[in-house]
């Protein structure tokens, strides 16, 4: 797909847990005085339950970290990439997607505003077939 600068699969951190104020103050700091940076954040709630999706810089430390102040922490693979940021950027990559057959399960993305480019983060139905086809294979 014409645009893209880098697709790759990487770990993303997940924490399924009771919501609280506080909580996702908590993780920061826990990972800030690692040094680890958090390249991706979502918050998703549902009652009293919260899911935390965590992409950062050195997910190893970063989970061993998490997992050693109790929290219940799970890996799963999402694909990263970095698009050029033009109208239409994340059109042209559904429907890429879609023209394969691979089904989106989950997405967010971020652009500063003026920025050249865009970070996409997403899990799909073959991670493996969408990095693939991405990268222009």
């Amino acid at each position: 797909m014409n645009g893209v600068r880098d697709a790759r699969l990487r770990k993303e951190l997940v924490i399924r847990t009771e919501n609280r104020v506080g909580l996702l103050a908590e993780i920061s700091r826990i990972l800030s005085e690692m040094g680890i940076n958090i390249l991706g954040v979502t918050v998703q709630t549902e009652g009293d339950s919260v899911a935390l999706h965590l992409l950062v810089d050195a997910h190893l430390y970063a989970r061993d970290a998490l997992r050693a102040a109790q929290f219940p922490v799970e890996e799963r693979e999402v694909i990263v990439l970095e698009l050029r940021n033009y109208a239409g950027f994340l059109c042209k990559l559904t429907m890429a997607l879609a023209r394969k057959d691979i089904d989106i399960e989950d997405l967010y993305a971020t652009v500063p505003e003026g920025s050249p480019k865009a970070l996409v983060v997403f899990t799909c139905s073959n991670n493996s077939k969408a990095v693939l086809m991405l990268r222009g294979g």
